[in-house]
């Protein structure tokens, strides 16, 4: 009876997993988790559109939450055990890995530039050509290769590079994961899943690895 009287409570007790992911299609609001009590006392929960609740701006009707939530995390599912798709994901990695790397590169061409002048000055000496400003430049560049390979050596220490066979390994233990256990589902949301558009026929999730997977394999009846 006191939970009649205070449907909201249901909601607080219980976990939405799309909460702050999923959108409306129809307007682009948050859509939220609302639980409500049954006269014969059963309770159902379901995501609904804020701008349809609170502004009336939206017509887009509530959807059940554990329907909508086991879509999602099968679908997931289908992308990790998809063979094509971890070697699309792996190569958006090591893209990124490349491009977030703006200093070793460089410290690696002067080293490459620097061991190239040295190894001239070498030549140099051995053709019977030695100076004080020979020696004094064979012994600039050599300090200046001690110092490059310091920098390289440091900066492969705070961004190890990862090979393609770790990041594989890595994607792939996800395929290990339970859909039926809450903390599972929990991972598998929020590693791969960015935002949910929900729309009458079709679900769009977006991923923070770069694509768009349209859950409309055959048209959606969205209860």
């Amino acid at each position: 009876e006191k939970n009649k009287k205070a449907p909201a409570r249901h909601k607080a007790e219980d976990d939405y997993l799309l909460t702050t992911k999923l959108f409306c299609g129809h307007c682009g609001a948050l859509m939220f988790g609302e639980s409500g009590t049954s006269r014969t006392g059963d309770v159902h929960r379901y995501y609904k559109c804020a701008a349809a609740k609170k502004r009336k701006t939206c017509t887009k009707k509530t959807v059940r939450k554990q329907w909508l939530e086991d879509l999602v995390v099968n679908e997931t599912m289908k992308l990790i055990r998809d063979n094509t798709v971890i070697d699309s994901l792996v190569a958006a990695v090591m893209e990124l890995q490349n491009k977030e790397s703006t200093s070793l590169p460089l410290y690696e061409k002067q080293l490459r530039e620097t061991e190239t002048g040295i190894q001239n000055m070498l030549n140099a000496i051995q053709a019977g050509i030695l100076t004080s400003s020979t020696k004094e430049r064979l012994e600039a560049l050599e300090a200046q290769k001690k110092e490059l390979e310091i920098r390289i050596a440091e900066e492969k220490l705070a961004k190890p590079k990862l090979s393609p066979d770790f990041v594989r390994f890595w994607l792939t233990r996800f395929r290990k994961l339970n859909p039926q256990i809450k903390s599972h589902r929990e991972t598998l949301v929020n590693t791969f899943v960015n935002a949910i558009y929900l729309y009458d026929d079709k679900v769009l999730l977006t991923s923070p690895y770069i694509f768009v997977y349209n859950c409309q394999r055959e048209r959606i009846i969205v209860p």
